[in-house]
């Protein structure tokens, strides 16, 4: 017995070592492409006041894309250990659909002006409770039952997210061009549309959500295993699938209200986690999924914008070659 605990122990060891090193370039990633944010191509000198003005007008575009790729990586991670299943993603559920069908209904009902004339952090946060709101209602009513099935909850998500993509669709058709034009600039996600103003309150959230999710890392390894293995280990299947999705929710609902949506940017980052990390424990693959996330964000946006001058297409590109990535990827499981 001794024999073999030294031989797992020392097969374990390099497999650590592999994984601390790829946090440890993940960080460096991180760190060197938000001081090139921060910092590169401002035609003054370091010692003139105007230079540090130019790098306090970048922070709030770097820590809007940190926010961001927390939000979208970790939540992405808690769905799919949730639903059990590393293909499905928060979008599912329709929460970018109900996002795409508030925004138009304020200019169906109020015209264009209105977008520019409620934008604040009441709107935002107003946003943001309609969002986390429809998602209590809809689990604790799907779950509340004897009956109460993930699977009907994730069906009955479907439905709805094609219900209100629809309904935009149809409010959409109905708009004046020049209405159609500003509902469209809102509808795609920007990174460039931050606002400093929403910026503490969204860290706050995630760091809180964030807290409660490092708190109980263990749970979720165990939710992990399935619903018959979870309740065999006195784990309250419901209520811990239930507090999940709530807490995916609050980190969806951040995302989409800062930069809009982004349907297949979890995706990408939470099936690459998987695969590098080497680990499907939860206290490696949350960290590492969010720091794949900032990574790839913090870089794509400075090569982007510094090189190819075009940072409005980040989250354009990223959609196209996501769903592409997502494609391959149900094509290549179909194959085994």
């Amino acid at each position: 017995m001794r024999t073999l605990g030294a031989a797992a122990t020392a097969t374990d060891r390099p497999r650590a070592a592999r994984v601390w090193l790829r946090f440890a370039v993940l960080a460096v990633v991180v760190v060197v492409a938000a001081t090139l944010l921060l910092t590169w191509n401002i035609p003054l000198d370091p010692g003139q006041r105007g230079y540090w003005l130019a790098v306090d007008l970048r922070v709030t575009t770097v820590a809007t894309v940190a926010v961001v790729a927390c939000c979208q990586a970790v939540a992405t991670v808690l769905f799919q250990t949730a639903t059990g299943n590393r293909i499905l993603t928060p979008s599912i559920m329709g929460f970018d659909a109900l996002y795409v069908v508030m925004q138009t209904a304020l200019v169906f009902f109020f015209g264009g002006a209105a977008l520019a004339a409620t934008d604040g952090l009441a709107k935002v946060a107003l946003q943001s409770l309609l969002m986390v709101g429809f998602a209590t209602l809809l689990y604790g009513w799907l779950f509340a039952g004897k009956r109460g099935n993930l699977h009907i909850m994730l069906l009955i998500g479907i439905v709805l997210g094609v219900g209100f993509s629809s309904l935009s669709t149809v409010m959409q058709r109905l708009l004046t061009p020049s209405d159609f034009d500003l509902l469209s600039a809102r509808l795609f996600g920007n990174l460039s549309n931050s606002n400093p103003e929403y910026l503490p309150w969204a860290a706050g959230i995630v760091a809180i959500v964030s807290a409660v999710v490092w708190r109980r890392r263990r749970r979720l390894d165990v939710l992990s295993l399935g619903r018959d293995v979870s309740t065999n280990l006195g784990i309250s299947y419901k209520r811990e699938v239930t507090v999940l999705l709530i807490l995916v929710a609050v980190l969806i609902s951040v995302s989409t209200t800062l930069v809009g949506p982004m349907t297949f940017f979890g995706f990408i980052v939470a099936t690459l986690s998987y695969q590098l990390a080497g680990s499907s424990r939860h206290a490696v693959i949350l960290p590492f999924a969010a720091l794949l996330g900032m990574a790839t964000l913090l870089g794509g946006y400075f090569v982007l914008r510094h090189v190819f001058y075009a940072a409005g297409m980040l989250t354009v590109i990223i959609e196209f070659v996501g769903g592409l990535f997502f494609i391959v990827y149900l094509l290549r499981k179909g194959a085994l």
